[in-house]
C-alpha cells in the first residue's frame, strides 16, 4: 500500500513539474501553426545539399510538430523532392527543439541543460544531414527532385494549390491544433512516460542502479541500447530521464536518452529505411549514436557537478495554477486514451445492429420467395 501511495505521489510530482509548460508550449505551437504557411518548409527544401540541410534544421525548430506526427511529414517532404540529408535533419531537429519540448525540458532540468540540449541537437541534426549528402553521391536523383520541386511550384495546375493558401488567423483553430491534434498524438506516449518515470522512481532498487551509474561509459552504452528502439516522443521521454537521474544517473546519460530515444525509435528507423534506404539508415543511426555519446560525455565533464534536477524542491510550494494545469492534463490524457475504445465499441454495436437488420431483411425475402413458389 505504501509503495502504491509513493507511486501515485511520484506520478503527480512529475505531472506537476511539466503540465503548465506543456500546455503553454502547445498553445504557442497552435499559434505558430496559424502563422506559418503549410507549404513554407517544402518550398525551401531540396534545392541544394548544404542549404537544404541547414534550412531543414532551422525550420524544424519553431515548427509545431511532435515526434509522432513528424514522421508522415518527413515522408511528405521526401516525396516533394527534399534531399535525404534534409529529411534526416528535419526528423532530428523538429521534435527535440519544438516549443513544448523546450519548455518541458526547462521544467525538469533548468536553463543550462535546456540550452545545451537545443544547441547540441541542432549540431547533430546538421551533421547527420551533411554526412548523408556527402555519402549519397547519386546527384542525378537529387537534380531530378530539384526539378520536380521547381516545376511543382511554377505550375499550379499540376500540383495541389490547397497548401499554398494562407488561412486566416483563428483562435478556434489554435486551440484545436494545440489541444486536439498535437495532444492527441502525444497523449498515449506521454502517459506511458509518466508511468515509467514514476515506476523507476518508486520501484527501482537504488543499490543496483547506483552500481550501474558509477561507471559512466557503461551507463552510456546501456542507456543507448535502451533508448534507441523505444518509441517515446521528445516530451514524453522527459519524466523517464528525470526519474533515472533521481536514481543517480548523470546528466550526460540523460542527454543521450533524450536524444537517441525520440530520434531513433523503431518506427522512425523503419521509415528511414523504407523511404531513404539501408545506407541512409546506417548513416542516420551511427551518427546520432556517436555524437550523442560525445555530447553526453562532454556535458558530464564540464557540467557534471551541477544539480540540474530542481523540480522536487518546489513540490511543496505548488501553485494553484500548476495544480489546475495538472488536472487539465489528466483530463485530456484520459479523454484521448478512453475515446478510441468508446468509439470502437460504438462501431461494434452499430455493426451488430446492421448485421441483425440485414438478416431480418434476408429472412423476409426468403419467406416471400418461398410462398411464391408454393402458389405456383
Amino acid at each position: 500500500m505504501e509503495l502504491m501511495l509513493s507511486f501515485a505521489d511520484n506520478f503527480l510530482v512529475l505531472l506537476n513539474a511539466m503540465s503548465i509548460y506543456i500546455l503553454v508550449g502547445l498553445l504557442f505551437a497552435g499559434i505558430l501553426k496559424q502563422l506559418i504557411p503549410n507549404d513554407f518548409v517544402i518550398k525551401h527544401l531540396g534545392k541544394g545539399n548544404i542549404s537544404s540541410v541547414l534550412k531543414a534544421t532551422l525550420f524544424g525548430i519553431p515548427l509545431p510538430v511532435c515526434s509522432c506526427s513528424v514522421i508522415p511529414l518527413a515522408q511528405g517532404l521526401r516525396k516533394e523532392g527534399a534531399s535525404k540529408g534534409a529529411v534526416q535533419s528535419f526528423l532530428i531537429s523538429t521534435p527535440i527543439t519544438g516549443v513544448d519540448s523546450i519548455l518541458a525540458t526547462f521544467s525538469f532540468f533548468g536553463l543550462i541543460f535546456t540550452v545545451f540540449r537545443v544547441i547540441s541537437s541542432i549540431i547533430i541534426a546538421i551533421s547527420v544531414g551533411l554526412i548523408q549528402n556527402f555519402v549519397d553521391r547519386d546527384l542525378k536523383e537529387e537534380k531530378e527532385n530539384e526539378i520536380k520541386v521547381q516545376s511543382c511550384y511554377s505550375n499550379t495546375s499540376t500540383c495541389s494549390s490547397d497548401t499554398s493558401k494562407k488561412e486566416k488567423f483563428s483562435i478556434k483553430k489554435v486551440f484545436s491544433y494545440a489541444y486536439v491534434t498535437l495532444f492527441k498524438d502525444m497523449a498515449k506516449t506521454l502517459f506511458i512516460g509518466l508511468l515509467l518515470g514514476a515506476a523507476f522512481t518508486t520501484f527501482a532498487p537504488k543499490e543496483y542502479t547506483q552500481l550501474l551509474f558509477e561507471n559512466e561509459i557503461l551507463t552510456y552504452i546501456v542507456i543507448m541500447l535502451f533508448a534507441m528502439p523505444l518509441y517515446v516522443c521528445a516530451t514524453a521521454s522527459l519524466p523517464i530521464a528525470a526519474a533515472l537521474m533521481l536514481q543517480g544517473m548523470s546528466g550526460g546519460a540523460a542527454f543521450i536518452f533524450l536524444t537517441a530515444g525520440p530520434a531513433t525509435s523503431a518506427i522512425t528507423m523503419s521509415v528511414v529505411y523504407k523511404s531513404l534506404g539501408k545506407k541512409a539508415l546506417i548513416v542516420y543511426v551511427s551518427t546520432i549514436a556517436i555524437m550523442s555519446f560525445a555530447f553526453g560525455w562532454f556535458f558530464d565533464i564540464y557540467f557534471g557537478e551541477l544539480n540540474i534536477i530542481s523540480f522536487l524542491e518546489d513540490n511543496d510550494n505548488n501553485s494553484i495554477i500548476s495544480n489546475i494545469a495538472s488536472l487539465i492534463m489528466l483530463i485530456l490524457m484520459s479523454y484521448y486514451l478512453i475515446k478510441p475504445r468508446l468509439y470502437r465499441n460504438n462501431n461494434i454495436k452499430e455493426n451488430d445492429v446492421k448485421v441483425q437488420n440485414d438478416l431480418k431483411v434476408n429472412n423476409k425475402i426468403d419467406f416471400k420467395n418461398a410462398t411464391f413458389k408454393k402458389r405456383d
